[in-house]
């Protein structure tokens, strides 16, 4: 699909709310890790900080959970008409920003916002991110929109969507996201060892699997020079790491 496709098709309803959702997406994620960015800085005292209730620290993920959860309702059961779509477009990207932005809090349950965990939530924006810019191009991993191929293909679809899983919780975001384009790529990022910081580590390599965890961080030792550049951009988006025992609130 060149340009022009794209936006001669921007004004149908589908095509252009995919836009503004990603849009809303990003804006959201930037502002928010921005804001988190100058509370943590102690050169911006005057920036507003985190919101607290009764002793309860109250993450922007809720906030964000409460924009899905609203904006994805009213969707499912209105026969939106413009400007009402577009605004409940706007309002899941934005939910969806604030959400995945503390994405680690998911996997750890704990605050590792700044923490080197805390580094799952870039990952996360970024898979997101691009598997949205390849669905809005006209790259889809299925036909959406022939109901009954789907239908016919579940178990396929079903051994796609594991790979991609596995490959996922391994830690191997990059190969999670393409392999859903690309099945092969899953099938792959599922026979190799995970990373030693992935959940599939944490809950697989041990006790008679210990051996595997070792190899894993042999292998990551040596692929960390290759991994560096990827920290730099991480650091850069979301901020460098702190040491747990002096780790702000997020």
């Amino acid at each position: 699909m060149n340009l022009d496709d794209f936006f001669s098709s921007a004004s149908e309803p589908g095509r252009e709310s995919g836009f503004l959702v990603l849009l809303a997406f990003l804006i959201s994620f930037t502002f928010i890790r921005t804001s988190a960015r100058l509370m943590r800085s102690p050169k911006v005292p005057w920036w507003p900080g985190s919101v607290e209730a009764g002793g309860v620290h109250l993450h922007h993920l809720v906030w964000g959970i409460s924009l899905l959860l609203v904006s994805g309702f009213a969707a499912f059961v209105s026969d939106l008409y413009s400007p009402w779509w577009q605004i409940t477009s706007v309002a899941f990207g934005i939910g969806a920003g604030l959400t995945l932005d503390e994405f680690a809090l998911w996997v750890y349950l704990r605050d590792v916002y700044w923490s080197t965990e805390g580094r799952d939530s870039i990952d996360a924006v970024i898979v997101v991110t691009l598997l949205a810019v390849l669905v809005l191009i006209g790259v889809q991993p299925l036909d959406l929109d022939q109901t009954g191929a789907v239908i016919g293909t579940f178990g396929a679809v079903v051994v796609m969507l594991a790979l991609a899983a596995i490959t996922f919780f391994k830690g191997r975001l990059l190969l999670g996201a393409i392999s859903i384009f690309v099945p092969v790529v899953g099938l792959v990022g599922a026979c190799r060892l995970a990373k030693p910081n992935s959940p599939w580590a944490r809950w697989r390599y041990r006790g008679r699997r210990a051996d595997r965890m070792e190899r894993a961080r042999a292998r990551h030792e040596r692929d960390t020079r290759l991994d560096a550049l990827g920290v730099r951009i991480r650091d850069a988006i979301g901020g460098a790491p702190t040491p747990d025992d002096d780790k702000p609130a997020s």
